[in-house]
Order: C-alpha cells, then sequence, then structure tokens
C-alpha cells in the first residue's frame, strides 16, 4: 500500500501499545495505492478471532471505546 495523501501514526497502537510504531501502523482518510499483493497470508484460526471478538464485546460492555478517532 501507498499513501496517495497525509498519513500519520494509528494512535490505537503507538500511543499505549508500541511507543515509536514498529509495527508501522499508519491511518489516514485518503485511498491507499495497491503496489504489490501477498500471496502467502495466512489469516488468524477461528477460535483466535472468537477471542478478538469476545475482548471486544468485553471492552464495550466496561464503556471503554476501543477505537481512537
Amino acid at each position: 500500500m501507498e499513501p496517495t495523501g497525509p498519513f500519520e501514526d494509528d494512535p490505537n497502537l503507538t500511543d499505549k501499545k508500541f511507543p515509536g510504531n514498529p509495527t508501522r501502523s499508519y491511518r489516514t482518510q485518503h485511498p491507499l495505492r495497491v503496489v504489490g499483493e501477498v500471496h502467502d497470508w495466512q489469516g488468524h484460526s477461528p477460535d483466535v478471532l472468537q477471542k478478538m471478538w469476545d475482548h471486544l464485546d468485553e471492552l464495550k460492555r466496561l464503556g471503554i471505546e476501543a477505537i481512537n478517532d
């Protein structure tokens, strides 16, 4: 991916979890240009995905906003 406009570090990761943005996580309101394709990516298992969804449900129940706009 290549940004077509301004972009910034993703504050959901870089502010609290990984200072300095070692995960190279960014956000932008502008379109992204696809410059390549990953052919061998393996997604998370259904069990791991369910744990992620359960954690988000728990955050919501506690009134914690998981997304920093």
